[in-house]
């Protein structure tokens, strides 16, 4: 099992930043890749961002390529995402995700390859 515990959330103006951060316990972090995820109010889930678990790649969704940016720390057991040059329409609930334990050194974008999510932090985004 994991538990994931997001934080970091909060009401930003336009073309402000913020850092999400994702803290996980249960496993070995580095054994499973990570993602975030968010949700818009009448919106499906969204893809985000993705890295693999040793740290060595990372992908973005296009709406976000530039802007922001996913880590993680291994010896903290923590995964980040970075947001900068906030849109309103980055207004969302923040999700992360773990898979489940993976040889494959790579990074995952379909929610269907995620097994633990945490319980989301809201990102609100004013004009």
């Amino acid at each position: 099992q994991v538990q994931l515990v997001e934080s970091g959330g909060g009401l930003v103006q336009a073309g402000g930043s913020l850092r999400l951060s994702c803290a996980a316990s249960g496993r070995t972090f580095s054994s499973y890749a990570m993602g975030w995820f968010r949700q818009a109010p009448g919106k499906e889930r969204e893809f985000v961002a993705a890295i693999s678990r040793s740290a060595d790649s990372t992908y973005h969704a296009n709406s976000v390529k530039g802007r922001f940016t996913i880590t993680r720390d291994n010896t903290k057991n923590t995964v980040y995402l970075q947001m900068n040059s906030l849109k309103p329409e980055d207004t969302a609930v923040y999700d992360c995700a773990a898979t489940a334990t993976v040889v494959s050194d790579r990074v995952y974008v379909r929610g269907d390859d995620y097994a633990y999510w945490g319980q989301g932090t809201q990102v609100t985004v004013s004009s």
